[in-house]
């Protein structure tokens, strides 16, 4: 993959007179939006700014052509041999809800979750507990990767009515066997849902192959924009469920007394429609499609090798999950001895304009159940070079020789710059609010005016 020419299709990515170019390594929670998706929405709003399916006129005509486009576009995208069963939504959560309040819930039915889902796969359930008194079970997975699908079988036989599961993990990006805890979940006459944000933007999906009843994702995380997503599911599965809203576009016919709905997915998709969104999204998997994941995979794993490689020998930085890239190519997700993350997150961000999150990720339960306050994630994505990852090392290593840990001083790597050319210029004190703030809480702009929002989406 030529990384240099590829970077140059990102705006946000480029040099400007009122900035250096960031080193952008937070994908995992947005990517960054090629020039591609950028021109498509505007398009909508230039050339054919029209109300899809509800007027006769060109601009509703082309606008409804290349939305249900968008919808086949993404079935092939995702290995659903009818496009019909693809909704759009406004992302992963609103899908998952989709699913949780749609099903005809009695009381007792079983739902299974991990301990680590993201609050978009954990609050409906809780929610749907409480209200109409179903059962949460909790699946334990291993901290350091690794699954045992055997593990399942008990929950299973105890009778679950749906499986509800993330692919890969935000918290880690470990990847979980879905084709086999589908078919264990299949035996078991239970659905399945999962959590395809972390997976679709790195991965292929065949849906259709993996037997998946339920596949939620986010666009806003594989190049497209934010406020768009969609449930991937079969026409079947899908007149299973009650809509969660009604009203325009899901109707036949309606009468003072009375509606027909129409078949999925339109019966999910009430009133006007994102279609700048929509349309801004199928550029977005064209544009994956012609890089092709095997390209995206080789690329942000090599990156996460090199880093991981960096600090294989420091004491002081702990990685959370597998300790092989491999298992986890997309994200580097870590904490410092010493160091509040949030802190960490500023410094890297102040001195060395490297993106980084930081906080609990929108897993809050898995953190507070451990006793912990959160750490450091850099998500990697096919954008990203090199350079990113020395810029990275630098922004580390000399954080952690400026701030020393409880019986350790300085660092046991040394310092280099990014291969190939100077480290840039930065302020003499890199970061200095932060790592005067050392361990302590956040505070100042690294406390509610900056990272308060650290615990928020993922």
């Amino acid at each position: 993959m030529n990384v240099s020419a590829v970077r140059r299709d990102f705006p946000a990515l480029e040099d400007r007179p009122d900035r250096p170019a960031p080193v952008y390594l937070d994908s995992a929670c947005m990517s960054l939006v090629p020039r591609a998706v950028l021109e498509a929405m505007e398009g909508y709003y230039r050339d054919y700014p029209g109300c899809g399916g509800r007027s006769l006129h060109r601009f509703a005509e082309e606008v409804g052509r290349r939305f249900e486009g968008a919808r086949e576009a993404f079935a092939r995208f995702l290995g659903r041999a009818d496009p019909n069963g693809v909704v759009f939504t406004r992302g992963a959560t609103e899908a998952i809800n989709l699913v949780g309040q749609g099903l005809p819930w009695k009381k007792g039915d079983r739902v299974l979750i991990s301990d680590r889902e993201h609050n978009s796969n954990l609050i409906v359930w809780q929610r749907l507990a409480a209200e109409r008194g179903i059962r949460i079970e909790i699946l334990p997975v291993a901290d350091e990767g690794g699954f045992d699908a055997e593990a399942l079988e008990p929950a299973l036989a105890r009778g679950v009515r749906l499986v509800s599961l993330f692919h890969t993990s935000n918290l880690d990006g470990h990847s979980l066997p879905i084709r086999e805890i589908t078919e264990r979940a299949h035996a078991h006459r239970a659905l399945v849902l999962f959590d395809g944000c972390q997976a679709a933007p790195h991965e292929r999906v065949d849906l259709d192959r993996l037997g998946v009843d339920f596949y939620a994702i986010s666009v806003h995380k594989m190049l497209g924009p934010t406020g768009t997503g969609l449930l991937a599911s079969t026409p079947e599965r899908l007149r299973e469920l009650r809509p969660l809203l009604v009203g325009g576009e899901t109707v036949e016919r309606s009468t003072l007394s009375g509606h027909v709905l129409r078949a999925p997915p339109h019966r999910f998709e009430a009133g006007l429609q994102n279609y700048a969104g929509v349309i801004g999204a199928h550029a977005a998997i064209e544009y994956l499609g012609e890089l092709g994941f095997d390209e995206i995979r080789a690329q942000q794993l090599a990156l996460n090798r090199e880093i991981s490689s960096a600090f294989a020998g420091e004491p002081r930085l702990r990685v959370l999950g597998p300790p092989d890239p491999e298992e986890r190519p997309s994200i580097f997700a870590f904490s410092l001895e010493g160091i509040d993350a949030n802190d960490a997150a500023v410094f890297l961000d102040e001195g060395y304009r490297v993106m980084v999150r930081s906080g609990m990720h929108c897993v809050h339960s898995w953190y507070l159940a451990r006793g912990l306050e959160g750490n450091v994630r850099a998500s990697f994505y096919f954008y990203n070079d090199r350079r990113d990852v020395a810029t990275l090392t630098a922004g580390l290593r000399e954080m952690l020789e400026r701030i020393p840990g409880s019986g350790v001083s300085g660092t046991s790597a040394g310092t280099s710059g990014p291969p190939g050319r100077p480290a840039r210029a930065r302020p003499p004190a890199a970061g200095s609010r932060a790592a005067a703030a050392r361990s302590a809480p956040p505070r100042g702009r690294a406390g509610r005016g900056r990272a308060a929002s650290a615990t928020g989406s993922g």
